[in-house]
């Protein structure tokens, strides 16, 4: 019922700012002005793929329409949070009950740049994607620049999914995936075909994460194996004001309480399914550690994954757990760089760690996985999360990890460079789709190499583009 509200209550405010524009009230971008544009995404809740994604995204558009030229503002949830990242950027919050904040915010820009991965689908919460129609759908509704990047699209509940074709068929949605194309075009979304904006990311140097291994105890020479867990079956989030009061009052749902009126997914059959994910991924590492004398540690990208990998160390008699509330991105990503293999359940937490060759297995819930995997021609890397046969699938996996890691590596490689391109060609998407909507906009004139849509390269993915190109 919340759910509905809330997506009721965005409509009607899309539907309101169109009628506002058209009787005159708000400014268009006017030559000689600096080109403002919100960036709107889940930030400032220690996720490190969705932080360092949209600060990729920030370095790549600013370069290539001008650091002097353009005024960017990003979302954030917790200043505390996101404080140090996105620099030359203004945070503006976003609260909970968010609404009001788009109706009053969005007017304000030139445009809105949607910047979360997971854009349209219900699989996480409905709300989200709500949020998403809603920074697209009033700038598109007062004829600005309106851009989806880096997209990704699955199923959607019904109203979400009208919602999308009503108020986004006047955006622009690059996507991250064909898959994802394709359902928006059912929808009558102008598409393109793009990438994650994550592949640029650049870390604090190797000798970082290989300090704070060393620190959790690792000896320098046992190969190091870091887990990326989750709970994929607290998934959606849903919003609920009988929770809400009863939680307020007698403290009930407390363990599913996400925050203000939003709940995870629980119940017996959730947490049955849970434990079984937990104990068969900690089976797996527990005999592939004996067998290999590996070192292991567990990473969590998201602050919500310290749990699944507290539980997950219990079984395994404790071992380390590093998590983003004490480390930021650029801290964990070296990290994740510094080991020698992965399995994941965090899409970012293979996609970071590919710059640095890192063979890696993942265990997925949706698509996202799923279609880097398949990308990279790694199928029998490929798990689900309530696969049940999973434990003896990881061992699998992880044997394979370790005896071919430079066939893995090479796939991985190519698969970094090849996004690279992608993720250029996406800049000239969005270059293009500002010069349709403001033609007087001044873009750069003449021929541009392909790594010059990209914010300036690490040394790291130079040596890449040299090896894989």
């Amino acid at each position: 019922m919340m759910d509905f509200v809330l997506e009721t209550w965005v409509s009607t405010l899309i539907e309101s700012s169109k009628l506002r524009w058209m009787l005159g009230k708000g400014r268009p971008w006017q030559p000689g002005e600096k080109l403002k544009l919100l960036f709107a995404g889940y930030n400032g809740t220690r996720n490190t793929g969705s932080d360092l994604r949209v600060e990729e995204m920030l370095r790549q558009l600013r370069h290539i329409l001008g650091a002097d030229r353009v005024e960017f503002s990003v979302m954030t949830q917790n200043f505390d949070r996101s404080r140090g990242y996105f620099e030359g950027t203004k945070q503006v919050h976003l609260p909970d009950i968010f609404p009001p904040f788009l109706s009053d915010e969005v007017p304000k820009h030139h445009g809105v740049v949607a910047c979360e991965g997971s854009m349209f689908k219900s699989k996480f919460a409905n709300a989200l994607t709500a949020m998403m129609i809603g920074s697209l759908g009033i700038a598109a509704a007062q004829n600005k620049l309106s851009v989806g990047y880096g997209a990704e699209a699955g199923h959607m509940d019904s109203m979400l999914e009208k919602m999308c074709a009503r108020y986004c068929r006047n955006s622009l949605i690059v996507t991250r995936n064909e898959e994802s194309r394709t359902i928006l075009r059912e929808l009558g979304v102008p598409t393109e075909l793009g990438t994650d904006t994550g592949w640029t990311f650049e870390p604090l140097p190797a000798e970082y994460g290989q300090k704070v291994l060393r620190q959790a105890g690792w000896d320098g020479n046992a190969p190091v194996l870091v887990v990326c867990p989750i709970n994929p079956f607290e998934w959606p989030v849903k919003a609920s004001l009988v929770k809400y009061a009863l939680h307020s009052i007698s403290g009930a749902y407390k363990q599913s309480h996400y925050r203000s009126v939003y709940f995870h997914n629980s119940g017996p059959e959730a947490e049955r399914a849970y434990e079984r994910y937990l104990t068969a991924i900690a089976n797996a590492v527990d005999a592939f550690r004996k067998r290999r004398n590996a070192f292991v540690i567990m990473v969590a990208t998201e602050r919500l994954d310290a749990r699944p990998g507290h539980r997950i160390s219990e079984k395994l008699g404790g071992v380390p757990v590093l998590t983003s509330d004490d480390y930021n991105m650029y801290e964990l990503v070296s990290i994740l760089r510094a080991c020698h293999m992965m399995v994941s359940s965090r899409y970012h937490g293979i996609l970071t760690s590919m710059p640095g060759l890192v063979p890696s297995a993942g265990i997925t819930m949706d698509e996202r996985i799923r279609n880097l995997l398949n990308e990279r021609g790694h199928q029998n890397l490929l798990m689900n999360v309530d696969d049940p046969d999973l434990e003896s699938r990881v061992v699998a996996a992880l044997d394979k990890l370790g005896r071919e890691r430079e066939a893995i590596a090479d796939g991985i490689g190519r698969t970094v460079v090849r996004n690279l391109k992608v993720m250029a060609r996406m800049g000239v998407y969005f270059e293009e789709e500002v010069q349709r909507r403001y033609p007087e906009f001044p873009t750069r004139s003449g021929e541009w190499s392909w790594e010059q849509y990209l914010p300036p390269l690490s040394p790291n993915l130079r040596a890449l583009v040299e090896t894989y190109g």
